[in-house]
């Protein structure tokens, strides 16, 4: 079976373990994207991913090597000694 590219409010609601009006307002609030269809609204599954961390935009994934190579140049002879013990 195909997945969709799009969730519900209900079937997010499950996900993240609140109710739907909690995500409802949300939404509302625009905390959460989503997109209007005829009178309910659809959330992006790789918007999803993105609240649950299970996928990284790539600005995350800049951001984190960025952090990294910062890390390893300021502290890599500490690293280094750490990774000996």
């Amino acid at each position: 079976m195909k997945q969709s590219k799009y969730i519900t409010i209900p079937e997010l609601a499950k996900i993240l373990g609140i109710t739907r009006i909690a995500v409802y307002n949300k939404v509302k609030k625009g905390q959460i994207k989503a997109v209007k269809i005829g009178r309910n609204y659809a959330i992006s599954r790789k918007y999803v991913d993105n609240i649950l961390g299970t996928a990284l935009s790539l600005e995350a994934k800049a951001e984190i090597d960025k952090a990294v190579k910062k890390t390893v140049k300021e502290y890599g002879d500490v690293l280094k000694l750490l990774g000996k013990e």
